[in-house]
């Protein structure tokens, strides 16, 4: 009996203890806390985005190439491509998803009469739509936004001067209107607008790359300085010194947005008769760019120190 009222005891206990108990809700963040939360976390450890700006030159662009190809061996991951004029017509195929080999395969294949389809037009004695299919034939016809990595073409709207960033559509009209040297190729009209080479705006495109979400901009300059003329020079090279005087306070704006600038030694090679000098040019970018290795190390680890603070 004792046993039993023992038992009866504990069990009332037991349940007045469970009657008075509160129940505990876990605590969750709310929705807005979870945004936040998983924005930080996010912010801390996303990959930066690095960008490769690469500058006008006409054949110097070959240079492009080595330095592609120095980035690519030393592993710096590249999201991000903007071209001007040269650099949009290497930048659009290395977009595309070539290879570095491929790259220098198409340079050592490629000719002036497969991008120059020569016209007695006052506007430009090349119309360009060579070019433009050429490279569309290179990229398999697809547009910009379809291309592996981020990529746009810069250009200059004839018109009023400002600097155009074709990041979608048809990737060899705006390769085409990229490079369209004013009095050398026709303009490109594209809807209601006539436009002409990156050059002229964004010589080295930077602030495109900024625009397109670059946390590094990574810029490679291989335009020519204005230099003392000859009285007898000739076309291109009084064309050469009026391009390179016009686009020097564009060229200086822009380099200075970059947090690294790679100038391959290339003032020596030719502005249009380069293209027998295609080894020379890429030789000159593997060197400057290997040189630059450190510094762009540097630099991530600068931004990556920044982003996750």
């Amino acid at each position: 009996m004792k046993q039993i009222k023992l038992l009866t005891i504990g069990i009332s206990l037991l349940l007045a203890a469970c009657s008075s108990t509160k129940t505990v809700t876990p605590i969750t963040p709310s929705a807005t806390e979870q945004k936040t939360s998983n924005q930080s976390t996010q912010t801390q450890h996303r990959p930066i985005k690095i960008a490769l700006a690469l500058g006008g030159g006409a054949s110097k662009g070959f240079a492009h190439i080595g330095v592609i190809n120095v980035l690519n061996e030393n592993k710096i991951p590249i999201e991000i491509v903007t071209g001007t004029s040269a650099g949009a017509v290497v930048g659009s195929l290395y977009a595309s998803g070539m290879s570095t080999q491929q790259l220098a395969d198409e340079a050592e294949q490629l000719s002036k009469k497969d991008v120059a389809d020569l016209s007695f037009s006052t506007k430009g004695f090349i119309v360009g739509k060579k070019l433009q299919d050429f490279i569309n034939l290179k990229v398999k016809n697809r547009t910009i936004d379809q291309l592996p990595l981020t990529f746009a073409a810069v250009a200059t709207d004839f018109d009023n001067g400002k600097a155009i960033h074709f990041n979608s559509g048809n990737t060899g009209q705006a390769v085409r209107a990229s490079a369209s040297i004013p009095n050398v190729f026709q303009p490109v009209q594209i809807g209601s607008h006539r436009y002409v080479d990156g050059g002229l705006s964004e010589p080295v495109p930077v602030t495109a790359a900024i625009k397109m979400g670059a946390d590094i901009v990574i810029a490679v300059d291989i335009s020519a300085r204005p230099k003392e003329q000859q009285k007898d020079a000739g076309f291109f090279s009084f064309l050469n010194q009026s391009l390179s005087i016009m686009s020097q306070t564009a060229l200086q704006n822009e380099l200075d947005k970059a947090d690294v600038v790679i100038k391959p030694d290339v003032l020596s090679l030719g502005a249009v008769g380069g293209f027998n000098q295609k080894q020379q040019a890429i030789a000159a970018g593997e060197m400057a760019a290997r040189a630059a290795i450190p510094q762009i190390r540097v630099a991530i680890q600068n931004k990556e120190r920044q982003l996750n603070q």
